[in-house]
């Protein structure tokens, strides 16, 4: 990473609740990438965990955050880059060429927003046929209905800006809406082939992969019918395991 002091290529955008189990791990994985041209800033909801001072520790620059949403424009109005990768905390870069390339990518595609392959962080094959059927939904319908996982987003900083950011008031499925608000407003979405992010299926073993698929299926279902959603229609718990005292 370069000095906070100085304009940079990216910056790395993580919005974290209770994070300290798995944070750790993205940020050393970070550390070692080839592409040294950004920052990481941790939007933080007011974990009760080490998030914070872990972060802090790493060499992270640390901001209050809040929900996902929320959480990333926070972070986006602080960045120093041109362009904006915004990650969650439980995923990692597939190898140490992961932001070199995806940078790479991004800019000979000529895309305004994009996002990467997903690869899961697991061996069984359900899993790994899931997010093979995602990935190659996302690439059908980029030019048509584009849909982008908050796991994986990278935007330039003036796209980001000209949209208004994340629509805060959209509390599920934001990360699709703000990539389809980026099209609808001309601006060109892209998913990289280079490299894949690996993904964590915690979410998908606490709440079970038929109902997380039945969840998004409606989802997708009613934005396209209703529009967004400006009302939470399932329980949501952000982030990691609560500390216990």
């Amino acid at each position: 990473m370069v000095d906070l002091a100085l304009d940079m290529k990216v910056s790395i955008v993580i919005p974290t609740k209770n994070e300290a189990m798995l944070l750790p791990r993205l940020l050393g994985a970070l550390s070692t990438q080839t592409f040294l041209d950004f920052e990481i800033i941790v939007a933080d909801a007011f974990s009760t965990d080490r998030t914070r001072e872990i972060a802090v520790s790493m060499g992270v620059r640390v901001i209050d955050g809040g929900m996902p949403g929320p959480g990333r424009n926070f972070g986006a109005k602080v960045a120093k880059g041109d362009l904006i990768f915004f990650m969650d905390a439980d995923v990692l870069p597939s190898n140490e060429r992961f932001l070199e390339e995806s940078v790479a990518e991004f800019e000979a595609c000529g895309a305004d927003v994009a996002t990467c392959k997903l690869k899961p962080l697991s061996d069984r094959a359900d899993d790994q046929f899931g997010h093979d059927v995602y990935n190659y939904f996302v690439r059908a319908t980029a030019r048509v209905r584009p849909h982008a996982p908050g796991a994986c987003i990278l935007a330039k900083r003036s796209t980001h800006e000209a949209i208004g950011g994340f629509d805060e008031e959209v509390v599920f499925i934001e990360d699709c809406e703000y990539v389809q608000r980026a099209h609808k407003h001309g601006f060109c979405f892209r998913q990289m082939k280079s490299q894949p992010l690996l993904v964590s299926v915690r979410r998908l073993e606490k709440d079970g992969r038929w109902r997380i698929a039945a969840k998004y299926l409606y989802g997708g279902m009613y934005m396209i019918a209703k529009g967004p959603f400006r009302h939470m229609p399932y329980e949501y718990v952000m982030g990691g395991k609560e500390e216990q005292r």
